[in-house]
């Protein structure tokens, strides 16, 4: 794929067309056969064609020593493909592969949020029922809906990821059809054999039978159905268990579950555009597991749900960090993330101003509430990252983005919790 979208394909059929014509005279078209003219035309032509053989061939071989430095290699660590991160080392187990999937690495901040939104209820208790409900809202958000949405979007990304993350599952090659056991051989059977029928109603008859390509469709959507149906389950449950005469936590969750899909496939896919999708993506990480630890066990008021709106602003700061180690691909797929749209030194300032702005404003509105120790609290926790913006992500967003992260963000996370915290008192 990269040798076709570098190096120009030229046939020879095409070369051995045009190349008599330009030695050819302007009064004879097309010289006989045998004339001398025509052989040293000839032989220029074939000259030319091994010329462009030989220039594929070498561009093949160059992409062929690339291309295992992007992809998952047998010396890359375990922990990082079971989290779904760079650096991930080869694995065949499907469990794993199906867990990488899912993206461990993006569960914790939405079992942060539940933790947020259970706080500023006000009425959590640690109490066996209340720590229960606790971790099944956590499950819902974390692995059953996280998961699916970024199963989601590792389906409808296959290309994109192909260009800016090649280690994850599908660009890497580590599904495929061989990974199907005998145990899920009826589903697979089953929603293949759907899935065949449609295209042959759909489409001409064939004589291709069916390919492996369809047979990894339905692994990976087998995966986005059951996690879904999973998270809303779980929704629904804990609607029944917190006694809702509605089910507020079950629209939660399907609330969030169209978002996901809207951001991340046709025709609308949110992420297309830096600001609509960056700010989706930071209120689906911030006000929806907030708002769920919310009506799970007090009620969610209208100036929460502004303040967290308000908050989904630092979010989408938090999104425009992982846009520019993704430039590359966004930019030769057209997708206008923020770094592609204004170039990596604005779009950095873009990044950073939406994350301090949104939390000095949240420091004075707490401030202007007589909140007085959880304002002056949370500016403390500003200057850190205000600190580690400059140290790491305005020298290089794209060089020291884990550096920047893993420094940054405890402090920003713990500052959602002193804010949940100042709303429940």
């Amino acid at each position: 794929m990269a040798a076709l979208l570098t190096v120009p394909s030229f046939s020879s059929s095409t070369l051995s067309a045009r190349t008599p014509l330009r030695h050819s005279s302007p009064a004879v078209r097309a010289p006989p056969p045998f004339s001398c003219h025509y052989c040293r035309s000839r032989s220029a032509s074939e000259r030319r064609r091994l010329t462009v053989k030989a220039a594929e061939t070498d561009a093949k071989e160059a992409v062929k020593a690339v291309a295992p430095e992007k992809a998952p290699s047998s010396g890359g660590s375990s922990l990082n493909q079971l989290l779904g991160i760079k650096g991930a080392a080869r694995e065949s187990n499907k469990w794993k592969i199906r867990l990488q999937l899912t993206k461990p690495v993006t569960w914790p901040p939405l079992v942060w949020g539940v933790v947020c939104g259970a706080a500023a209820s006000g009425n959590f208790h640690w109490n066996i029922e209340d720590v229960a409900k606790a971790i099944v809202c956590m499950i819902m958000s974390g692995p059953c809906l996280t998961g699916y949405t970024q199963t989601l979007n590792d389906w409808y990304d296959r290309e994109i990821d192909a260009i800016n993350e090649p280690y994850r599952p599908i660009p890497s090659g580590a599904i495929s059809e061989g990974e199907f056991d005998a145990q899920f051989d009826w589903i697979k059977y089953f929603v293949a054999g759907c899935f065949e029928a449609i295209l042959k109603t759909l489409s001409p008859p064939t004589k291709k039978k069916f390919l492996a390509p369809q047979l990894v469709a339905t692994i990976v959507i087998t995966q986005i159905w059951l996690l879904l149906l999973a998270g809303l389950g779980l929704a629904g449950l804990l609607d029944v268990w917190a006694g809702h005469k509605s089910p507020d936590i079950f629209f939660l969750a399907v609330g969030g579950s169209l978002l996901s899909y809207i951001y991340s496939a046709p025709p609308l896919k949110l992420k297309q555009n830096g600001w609509i999708g960056n700010f989706a993506l930071g209120a689906s990480y911030i006000c929806l597991p907030w708002w769920a630890g919310q009506a799970l066990f007090g009620t969610l008021t209208p100036d929460i749900i502004v303040l967290t709106l308000l908050y989904s602003i630092a979010g989408l700061g938090i999104a425009i960090v992982n846009d520019f180690k993704s430039i590359e691909g966004d930019r030769a797929l057209g997708l206008q993330s923020l770094p592609v749209a204004f170039g990596m030194d604005t779009a950095k300032w873009i990044c950073v101003g939406a994350i301090d702005i949104t939390q000095f404003s949240v420091a004075a509105y707490l401030l202007g509430a007589d909140k007085t120790f959880y304002a002056l609290a949370l500016l403390g926790l500003i200057l850190p990252q205000i600190y580690f913006q400059f140290q790491y992500f305005l020298k290089d967003p794209v060089k020291y983005d884990v550096e920047y992260q893993t420094s940054a963000q405890p402090f920003l996370i713990l500052g959602l919790l002193v804010t949940a915290l100042a709303t429940s008192h």
